[in-house]
């Protein structure tokens, strides 16, 4: 067992020596990282699509018209979710999705739009 999986056991709380456990500890640490890759790799995706265009942003984030109104749109939708019922919540949840996504894309591009099509158009 690799010093890693233990060192993440013991930041889990878990204090003992069984192998068993360490090998699963080990496991989720990796499946975790796995995850971690996978979702960066996904939000890369998302993010290169919309840099050709300023439209194609603008069309991601409708209705609204700019990135600062785009970020209070989803925090503002993200507090509505999470005091819903759990029932709603879960028929809510493709739309709290859209909404993470959508907060993503325009924190990106309020950051570095400009200067993205700035070096685009010249």
């Amino acid at each position: 067992m690799d010093a890693l999986a233990a060192d993440f056991a013991r930041a889990c709380g878990y204090t003992g020596d069984s192998p068993a456990l360490l090998e699963a500890f080990d496991a989720i640490r990796r499946n975790g990282i796995e995850r971690a890759r996978q979702d960066h790799v996904r939000r890369k995706a998302v993010i290169d699509a919309l840099k050709h265009s300023q439209a194609l942003f603008l069309a991601a984030i409708g209705p609204a018209l700019s990135a600062q109104e785009a970020i209070e749109d989803a925090a503002r939708f993200i507090a509505f979710w999470r005091n819903m019922p759990r029932w709603r919540q879960e028929r809510r949840l493709p739309d709290l999705i859209r909404a993470r996504q959508q907060r993503l894309v325009a924190r990106y591009f309020r950051r570095y739009g400009h200067l993205l099509w700035v070096l685009q158009a010249a």
